[in-house]
């Protein structure tokens, strides 16, 4: 058995496992990668195997970094099933044709760049089309948690809820070769235990290889009270104090859910009040949607908190933003507004005219609610850049910007250890991923040293291991 590491490997994007045995090939996700400038280059050129010789694959969840190149792989030959769970189904309905649909924006953009003679921005090429990404989602087979399925006569697979956004899965495999049956586990994202919105990831006992995450491995988040504090402090000082706006960068699927309930909350127990909340990103209105279908998948908290919001509609004033003018017209509102839009790391869509526009403005403020990839423009908020670049436009670091881990939908460190602490013996190999280098070299030792597992170790972009 050979498993190749082609995404996702000392960096947090572009998840991508091929697994092979004599007898059967597959994908464990297909993502892009995300931040840096050449993020359109390397997924332009991923993916560089025979897509026709793959059987299936298995997409953990719908964010793109796992998703989002199922359409170029489609595109290139691609013909198998891709098993994933119902949520996520319905969200990559959503999601991919979004993607599709920024970059065929982007790509004119560029284009009518390039025609008036502008230079400093060259286009990679485009990725895919809103037609090639309808044209993928032919391929998604629906599975169940808990409900072991065979997508191929030597491989069992079951998922488990991983807690981290609707319909994300930690997924076992049992792989039959050469007589003998082995269990792989690929954690996709782990989710925060003891968060709002969704059911803690389910405990995995044992497996012969795993595969984990360590988006947050070297750190740990802050408790949710303190989260609550200084989210409170950044809305209410922004609001009531200096008359501004506060922009919150979100992912359309997960993040903002999770805000707009926390802030419901929040209102309902009075810590804030009269609030004038904004979401403005069609994908995330249809998300919330989704969410809301598949209340099977959200916590008891949650859904007594949705009880309560629909008893009291005016308590807080929530308004989903799809019309392009409408969407122009907010960057008018000088203060009052939450606005909530995507996308998360702040590289695309509206946001980057919600920031264009506030930044610059030292009665507003950010806040940050997600990890932000190295490269992106989110990023270089976090690190407290003096300036940045939008749209071609040199702008002005003037909003207050604030940080807020702990309403990460990524286990921190104890979460992560916790989760890996229901093994009930180590596994004979263990994969540190989804982690930039050093924050997966740090998880790997914390793992050896707090658990005693001896065989972990940090795969590299393009690596393969042969496991006999």
């Amino acid at each position: 058995m050979r498993i190749t590491f082609h995404g996702a490997a000392g960096e947090v994007t572009g998840s991508c496992y091929l697994v092979e045995t004599a007898d059967v090939r597959f994908l464990v996700d297909c993502g892009l990668f995300q931040g840096g400038r050449d993020a359109g280059r390397r997924n332009l050129s991923a993916l560089g195997f025979d897509l026709r010789r793959l059987d299936f694959m298995l997409l953990t969840h719908a964010h793109l970094d796992h998703s989002g190149l199922l359409p170029r792989a489609v595109a290139l030959g691609f013909r198998g099933p891709v098993h994933v769970t119902s949520a996520t189904a319905d969200l990559l309905g959503v999601m991919l044709l979004d993607s599709a649909h920024i970059q065929e924006k982007e790509a004119e953009w560029l284009a009518r760049r390039a025609r008036s003679g502008r230079r400093g921005l060259r286009d990679p090429g485009l990725l895919y089309t809103v037609a090639q990404a309808q044209a993928s989602l032919k391929q998604l087979r629906r599975a169940e948690y808990d409900r072991p399925f065979q997508p191929h006569p030597a491989v069992r697979v079951c998922l488990r809820d991983a807690g981290h956004i609707l319909g994300s899965a930690i997924a076992e495999v049992w792989l039959e070769e050469g007589g003998a049956t082995r269990k792989l586990v690929f954690s996709g994202d782990i989710g925060m235990p003891a968060r709002p919105v969704l059911n803690d990831p389910q405990p995995v006992e044992e497996a012969d290889v795993l595969l984990v995450e360590s988006t947050y491995g070297n750190r740990l988040h802050k408790s949710f009270e303190a989260t609550e504090e200084e989210l409170v402090e950044a809305i209410d000082r922004t609001l009531r104090r200096k008359g501004g706006n506060v922009v919150m960068p979100a992912f359309s699927v997960g993040r903002t859910q999770e805000v707009i309930f926390v802030l419901t909350d929040l209102v309902r127990r009075g810590r804030l009040r009269d609030l004038q909340v904004v979401v403005d990103s069609p994908m995330s209105m249809a998300a919330t949607e989704i969410t809301l279908r598949h209340g099977n998948l959200l916590d008891a908290h949650t859904h007594a908190l949705i009880e309560w919001q629909r008893a009291n509609p005016q308590a807080m004033n929530v308004r989903f933003v799809q019309d392009v003018e409408e969407s122009i017209a907010l960057n008018r509102v000088r203060g009052g507004l939450v606005i909530i839009s995507a996308s998360g790391m702040c590289d695309a869509g509206r946001i980057k005219y919600h920031l264009l526009n506030n930044l610059g403005r030292r009665e507003c403020s950010v806040v940050i609610t997600g990890f932000q990839a190295a490269g992106t423009l989110g990023r270089r908020l976090v690190e407290g850049a003096r300036r940045v670049t939008i749209f071609g436009e040199s702008v002005p670091v003037r909003a207050d910007i604030h940080t807020i881990g702990g309403l990460s939908a990524h286990a921190d460190q104890a979460g992560l250890l916790g989760w890996l602490g229901h093994f009930r013996r180590p596994p004979a190999h263990t994969f540190v991923v989804h982690g930039e280098a050093d924050t997966a070299r740090i998880f790997a030792e914390a793992v050896r040293q707090r658990l005693g597992w001896q065989h972990v170790a940090v795969p590299q972009h393009g690596g393969s291991i042969d496991l006999i």
